[in-house]
């Protein structure tokens, strides 16, 4: 590994740490990437090549998983919605049935014994839907 390569690897680890730190706060892709001194389209390159999902979807995706937490814990959909940085309830919704498998309310109605039990991180892995968005990879790779 070159060098460049490892510096590159070094500031996109340092951003999505920031994302995983700060994931309640307003970001935006723009700002991240100026805080690691990159300009935002090289950054969402680079940080989808590394991580297989652009900046954005890796914020909402941590979002989502802390709002599992948080509603398993007993938090109302908005109160959880709110607490993790969204300001839309219908994306947040939308977003969260995405990656979660089924609705907010139903996630919150659902038991978890299993999850209960856990540590939050060990929890967001297992249970953690593994999708893609981009379905045409997804088929390439089957093939």
């Amino acid at each position: 590994m070159t060098p460049e390569r490892r510096q590159e690897l070094v500031l996109l680890r340092r951003a999505r740490d920031l994302i995983d730190r700060r994931y309640a706060e307003p970001l935006d892709v723009p700002a991240i990437a100026a805080s690691v001194h990159l300009s935002a389209a090289h950054f969402s390159r680079r940080f989808r090549a590394v991580y297989g999902e652009s900046p954005y979807q890796y914020l909402m995706t941590r979002r989502i998983e802390r709002a599992c937490a948080l509603l398993r814990a007993g938090a109302t959909v908005t109160d959880a919605c709110m607490r993790v940085g969204c300001t839309s309830l219908g994306s947040f919704s939308s977003r969260f049935t995405e990656v979660v498998g089924m609705t907010p309310s139903a996630y919150r109605a659902a038991a978890h014994p299993a999850e209960a039990l856990m540590p939050d991180c060990t929890a967001k892995a297992v249970t953690r839907r593994r999708t893609s968005r981009n379905r045409e990879a997804d088929r390439a790779s089957a093939a």
